[in-house]
């Protein structure tokens, strides 16, 4: 079995997709999954789909990048206090497509941070060009999640793209790292290095759907039954059997979103 630990649910709604959508990822034996949030809408539709099927989906809620000049943090804390969101995110730093916001984008993130101790749930982080403040951040919020004694870990930095050093940073303040279909792709030899070297026991696979699907997917529309895709791409990258892979990754989706490692389905 395997989960799918992000998955961005609306466009599936938008365009009537989406019950064969839930269908094909169940054919593909992507038994679990986390409806991503990140802003008000798209909070309150993972939530709507997680309580839809409880067995099979867990919802996160945040405010991502593009909700800066628009952010009601004591309205996310209504909708992150639901039982079915199990983390907060998916938000973050990405100074790539937002330079000039950097100052905005860190008062945000901080303000969910805070809000993501105060909840005592771990966070879904973006981080793209920002991998200094991203440690910083992240780094003082596993200080204080400690601190607190909550049980680990604090989160995962979704779509991992960086350097060996910077995951062995991240395994050491608790948060677990996920890997997309980007894995897959042709010029992403140095990060399956990166997928290579680290311990099985810190690592996620995800889809980010409806983007980055993998290889050889490429050019089509990501769906999570492509998690299976992500999961064998990280099997045969570590040499290790894809059960073995699927089971770990399984297990440490149920660990960071708090829920018991049952495998069976509600739909």
């Amino acid at each position: 079995m395997f989960f799918d630990t992000h998955a961005h649910l609306d466009a599936f709604a938008a365009d009537g997709s989406l019950e064969a959508v839930v269908s094909a990822a169940l054919a593909a034996r992507v038994s679990r999954l986390a409806a991503i949030g990140g802003s008000p809408a798209a909070d309150d539709f993972a939530f709507a789909f997680a309580s839809a099927h409880p067995g099979f989906a867990v919802a996160t809620a945040g405010l991502d990048r593009d909700q800066i000049g628009s952010a009601d943090l004591p309205a996310l804390r209504e909708r992150a206090s639901r039982d079915a969101v199990r983390a907060i995110g998916e938000f973050g730093l990405d100074y790539h497509y937002g330079p000039d916001t950097r100052r905005e984008q860190r008062a945000l993130a901080e303000g969910q941070l805070e809000l993501a101790l105060a909840l005592a749930k771990p966070v879904v982080f973006h981080s793209r060009d920002a991998t200094e403040d991203t440690l910083a951040a992240l780094g003082e919020f596993s200080r204080q999640w400690h601190a607190n004694g909550f049980p680990g870990p604090c989160g995962v930095l979704h779509c991992f793209t960086l350097d060996r050093a910077t995951a062995e940073t991240l395994m050491s303040l608790d948060f677990f790292v996920s890997f997309s279909g980007i894995l897959s792709f042709l010029n992403a030899d140095p990060l399956r290095e990166v997928a290579r070297a680290l311990p099985l026991s810190s690592l996620l696979v995800e889809t980010d759907s409806p983007y980055l699907a993998p290889r050889p997917h490429r050019g089509r529309r990501n769906e999570p039954k492509f998690a299976a895709r992500v999961a064998e791409v990280l099997a045969e990258t570590r040499g290790e059997p894809l059960e073995a892979v699927a089971s770990a990754t399984f297990a440490n989706a149920c660990t960071l979103y708090r829920i018991q490692p049952n495998q069976g389905t509600e739909t």
